[in-house]
């Protein structure tokens, strides 16, 4: 995800980028606030390097009246140099720098808890001197902040420390008692206390130590070291139980708690999470290093830039001032990367420290040429079919036949599934493709494991892919139906768009490490909790892909179709007469309202927990969508006056509810005090003018609805199935702007919180607050 420079080497020199595009691209984009604000200093150094060239072109008429003391400019310089001289040939140091040379004098000031360094220039009543005063003073600010971000971030990885200490202190009492419970009994040594927490890295390398146990190097443990308590296991409960509908059941309508049975699940489920707690840790430690490090080397380049355009020597005072710092000075994040990598060499890989650190030192990943070149093959297939497939529908024509009517009834559904497919993905590449250039971590967003997330390549691969499959049997559906030769093969014929769901969905359950076998159980699970909701506890990714799934109603009625039709019509005549009883309709409103009614529930859930309690009013949202939802589908169904005026007016308040919602809430726009008028006060689009559009976008395509209120069914060359189809790939449409927007407004509240890490549930909890 980012590119992290290696442990004692500056970033790459190789490379052509220019150190400011280099230093942005390293940030950890949710701390971007937090960096040395390169660029704007950089403009001051610009804007005293103008003011010099000017003086030196042609000085202002104030100073040609009032020509410079004498010990200013060259003569200066050359009084100084003598002075050095003479002063070298008497002193015993040679080094010791004359105080006339001076241009900044730097000092730490200590107020309250925090250490701020303030940087006197000592040049301010130069001509230009202003100018480099304020470059000091900006410089100042952002070095404090830099250190007090930087302090507080260390502080916050120390006490993460300390809990993982606790942590691994029960793991280890657990991992005892499960794998040798006779020797635990009976040995006096598991009655002492604890470890020492005082010293985290001390702690930690304790743990170390006591591995040489478990790996039969040290049998019996010396009296002397202390070791872990077997009693720590009376106050901490084990959180392993993993989750499902029916615990969620079985704890709504329980308040007692099962006692801890310590049996070998338990160990093996709390390892598993430790372990992915640790992996976690060492990647915040990882990335606080690179910060210091980044940060350092931009002062250092800020402060030569300015020495090559002022002619000063100040970089080596203000360098020596950083040297100095706790930025640089402090080693807590070197101790603790150390020491957790060996205990987690020594825990949880066996002591093999390469697979260890492999684990633990994660590479970037990095694109496929092959990927690239396979993209372009199925983009350009699907393009020649298309074309062909237009072809043959105009030369022969198709539009015009007799065939035409129950074409589009009965074959076009089963291909549009598709269709909506893979427009959905291609709308969620373009999303792809602009996160990663405005820089929205949705890898993170979305939870995504390490390296795992699919870059836009990825997914325009898996969508042409698919497309070239759709279209290559539309074209031999047409084929076979109009070559007389083959009539005979109708069966094979209809059951082309059966035969390729299947091939579909074979590959999304295979369990095999082929297509992508991380991503495509990702969905599957997320899948499973929303249809599960509310039983499970809701995240981003399961209502992310439930507000898609409102999205692909149609695609959902379609594959109803596909059941009807292939079950009960008759698919070798192409009839689906039996596809229009009451049953099917009252299964046809059911379908449409399940993904509306599984955002409802998933906002009740969060509502209970107390997570957000505007999430009331966004259940009755998604409330008075379904009552849309059913008075439309009823109009359609059975027309009348009264029919279309309530479903009319469900729609109409549905729609300003939806649009509301969207743009103040999921989108953070639409705020009249804002720096940016009527949008957020912070936006990553370049232009403005694109949130507006976007906003006027959204209120139209939510107005799709309005063509079954006003009876806009079919036109002499759109068959009302094809208008269908329309719609709701406008709706898809909308739904993929709605995306950006929406991950952009969430990556920009983990920017103002400074949250870069999901927080990996631990298996322990104390039942009290004092260690133990």
């Amino acid at each position: 995800m980012f590119i992290i420079p290696p442990e004692s080497s500056p970033l790459n020199p190789h490379r052509t980028m220019k150190f400011g595009k280099e230093f942005a691209s390293q940030m950890v984009p949710e701390w971007q606030a937090a960096y040395m604000n390169y660029n704007h200093l950089k403009i001051l150094v610009k804007e005293i390097s103008i003011f010099r060239r000017l003086q030196q072109n042609g000085s202002p008429p104030s100073s040609q009246a009032n020509p410079p003391p004498p010990l200013q400019g060259s003569s200066m310089k050359k009084k100084v140099s003598l002075h050095r001289a003479f002063s070298g040939l008497t002193n015993s140091n040679p080094d010791n720098k004359d105080k006339e040379d001076e241009v900044i004098l730097v000092s730490a000031m200590h107020q309250s808890s925090e250490e701020n360094y303030q940087t006197i220039f000592l040049r301010s009543s130069e001509d230009g001197g202003e100018a480099e005063l304020h470059f000091f003073r900006r410089l100042d600010d952002e070095f404090n902040k830099v250190i007090n971000f930087y302090k507080a971030k260390v502080g916050e990885m120390v006490n993460e420390a300390d809990e993982l200490s606790k942590q691994m202190n029960a793991l280890i009492a657990l991992r005892m008692k499960l794998e040798d419970p006779a020797f635990c009994s009976s040995s006096p040594v598991f009655s002492s206390r604890l470890f020492d927490e005082e010293q985290i890295r001390g702690y930690l390398r304790q743990l170390y130590m006591h591995s040489k146990r478990r790996t039969g190097s040290d049998h019996r443990i010396d009296k002397e070291h202390e070791m872990v308590s077997l009693g720590v296991l009376n106050h901490v409960k084990i959180n392993v139980a993993s989750e499902s509908p029916i615990s969620s059941l079985k704890h709504a309508f329980s308040s007692s708690k099962s006692g801890v049975s310590f049996s070998k699940r338990e160990l093996r489920d709390a390892e598993r999470k430790l372990k992915q707690a640790f992996i976690e840790f060492h990647q915040k430690l990882r990335y606080l290093k690179s910060y210091s490090f980044l940060n350092r080397l931009a002062f250092s380049k800020i402060m030569k830039k300015y020495d090559k355009v002022t002619s000063r020597n100040a970089s080596k005072a203000y360098l020596e001032m950083v040297e100095k710092s706790y930025l640089t000075q402090s080693n807590e994040v070197a101790k603790l990367v150390e020491s957790v990598e060996a205990v987690f060499i020594e825990h949880f890989s066996n002591g093999n420290r390469s697979q260890g650190l492999k684990m633990l030192r994660l590479k970037a990943k990095t694109d496929k040429h092959r990927i690239t070149f396979f993209m372009g093959c199925f983009v350009g297939c699907s393009l020649a079919l298309v074309v062909a497939i237009v072809l043959i529908t105009h030369a022969r024509k198709l539009l015009k036949s007799d065939g035409r009517d129950q074409y589009m009834t009965n074959v076009f559904p089963l291909y549009s599934v598709f269709g909506y497919l893979v427009l959905h993905m291609l709308m969620y590449a373009g999303n792809v493709y602009y996160w990663k250039r405005f820089r929205i971590n949705y890898s993170f967003i979305f939870g995504f494991k390490p390296n795992t997330e699919l870059g836009f390549r990825e997914i325009l691969l898996i969508s042409s892919a698919l497309s070239v499959l759709a279209l290559a049997a539309v074209l031999s559906n047409l084929e076979m139906d109009m070559d007389e030769s083959i009539k005979s093969f109708r069966t094979v014929t209809e059951l082309l768009p059966l035969g390729l769901v299947i091939v579909v969905l074979l590959i999304a359950v295979c369990p095999f490490n082929i297509v992508y076998r991380t991503n495509r159980f990702f969905l599957i699970t997320c899948l499973w909790h929303c249809i599960c909701a509310p039983l499970y506890k809701v995240t981003l990714p399961d209502f992310f892909l439930a507000d898609q799934l409102t999205s692909q109603v149609q695609l959902l009625r379609n594959l109803q179709f596909y059941i009807c039709y292939y079950g009960w019509g008759d698919y070798k005549k192409r009839e689906s007469t039996r596809c229009q009883g009451a049953l099917y309709n009252n299964v046809y409103l059911v379908i449409a309202i399940i993904p509306y009614w599984i955002r409802c529930a998933q906002c009740l859930r969060r509502l209970f927990e107390g997570e957000d309690s505007s999430q009331g009013v966004n259940a009755l949202k998604y409330l008075s969508t379904v009552a849309s939802v059913i008075t439309r589908t009823f109009y359609a169904q059975k027309k009348g006056l009264t029919l279309k005026i309530m479903a009319a007016s469900t729609s109409t308040v549905a729609t300003v509810f939806n649009t509301y919602w969207d743009l103040v809430c999921d989108w953070g726009l639409i705020r009249r005090n804002s720096k940016n008028p009527w949008l957020r006060d912070r936006l990553l689009l370049p232009h403005r003018s694109i949130y507006f559009l976007a906003m006027v976008v959204n209120v139209i395509l939510r107005l799709a609805w309005m063509q079954t209120v006003l009876d806009f069914h079919e036109g002499p060359f759109l068959h009302r199935t094809a208008l269908t189809a329309m719609v709701a790939s406008l709706e898809i449409i909308r739904r993929g702007v709605w995306n950006f927007f929406r991950l952009e407004n969430e990556h920009l509240n983990n920017v103002g919180k400074y949250r870069a890490f999901k927080s990996v549930p631990l298996p322990f909890s104390y039942e009290n607050h004092k260690d133990v």
